[in-house]
């Protein structure tokens, strides 16, 4: 009899242990799903919501390359080197979309781009005028696969502009309203968009017909003249090697470049700033008026070398307000 129960029991306890066994794989397969449901809505919202890019150059048609294959470097919020240069898109919503367009190219000396202050945050704040902004990745310089260092980022800036032009109907903007916005290195990069007027990007293409030139310039705390005794060296060492001769340093300095055709001009810079004289801004402000270009100048006493959305002292800060005004005066 004791047998009997004893077994009876063991039956019981086994069922109970089996049961609590299918229990928890149960909820250890339903947090697993429920695991996998996250990483899959997760997944879908970087599609959703992650920002489109187009290359600039088809496969195998990039001028100016050894045809090496080069992968990007980004780190800290910075870009070291670039392998596939490309524009990034940042839209407006349908209502604030006032129909213009503009590159917003990072600075960096050449030596890198900071592609997030100087870029996709300063593409959002122009979201918020109304425009579509393009962030640019360019090659630079240094990178082992470009046959000419000089020549690189000004094709891949060329490039964009035309680009852009294309892009105009897929986004709602007139094709006639781009412009350009860098600060620094990419200043002196978005100036040398607006005075050159040979097309180096060599490519023959369905962009061919679309004009290189940007409609209007915002350059912030630019590189402009790459001659002593006011050039930032850094970038002018990147750009040309240490050893450039005058005839390179002349052509390379848009202040020298500028024509009646310029397009309408806006700088600003810090009085203090320890990298870049703000004599690069006068000097490309007198040169614009001296043609007859449609250009303002504004010169803060304070800001340094960093003025950007935030943190700027006190007057500083009116360098966006500015920037709105400007637009709309330009009929932006």
């Amino acid at each position: 009899m004791e047998n009997r129960r004893l077994m009876s029991h063991q039956t019981i306890l086994a069922k109970f242990v089996n049961q609590r066994i299918q229990r928890i794989k149960m909820i250890t397969i339903g947090k697993m799903n429920r695991l996998v449901l996250l990483l899959m809505v997760l997944i879908s919202s970087s599609v959703v919501f992650g920002q489109v890019s187009f290359p600039l150059w088809q496969k195998g048609s990039m001028p100016n390359s050894w045809g090496m294959n080069i992968r990007d470097s980004i780190a800290n919020e910075r870009v070291y080197r670039v392998g596939q240069p490309d524009i990034e898109v940042y839209t407006p919503s349908k209502e604030e979309n006032r129909n213009f367009a503009i590159l917003v190219i990072p600075g960096g000396g050449y030596a890198r781009e900071a592609n997030v202050v100087s870029g996709s945050q300063i593409a959002k704040y122009f979201n918020t005028l109304g425009a579509t902004a393009f962030v640019l990745k360019y090659r630079l310089p240094q990178s082992p696969d470009v046959v000419h260092p000089e020549l690189a980022p000004l094709q891949d800036g060329q490039r964009a502009i035309k680009l852009m032009r294309a892009l105009a109907g897929k986004y709602h903007y007139d094709a006639d309203k781009i412009g350009v916005f860098g600060t620094s290195a990419g200043g002196h990069l978005a100036a040398s968009l607006g005075v050159y007027t040979e097309d180096f990007t060599e490519v023959k293409d369905s962009l061919s017909k679309y004009s290189i030139r940007p409609d209007y310039m915002i350059l912030l705390s630019p590189v402009i003249s790459l001659a002593d005794p006011y050039a930032h060296k850094g970038s002018r060492e990147n750009l040309l090697g240490k050893s450039a001769s005058k005839e390179m340093i002349d052509k390379f300095s848009p202040n020298l470049h500028v024509t009646e055709t310029t397009p309408p001009t806006l700088l600003m810079q810090a009085n203090d700033d320890p990298a870049v004289p703000s004599f690069n801004s006068a000097m490309m402000y007198i040169a614009l008026r001296e043609k007859k270009v449609n250009a303002s100048l504004h010169i803060f006493p304070h800001g340094k070398h960093s003025i950007a959305l935030t943190h700027n002292p006190i007057s500083t800060d009116l360098w966006m307000p500015i920037v709105e005004a400007w637009l709309k005066e330009l009929g932006c």
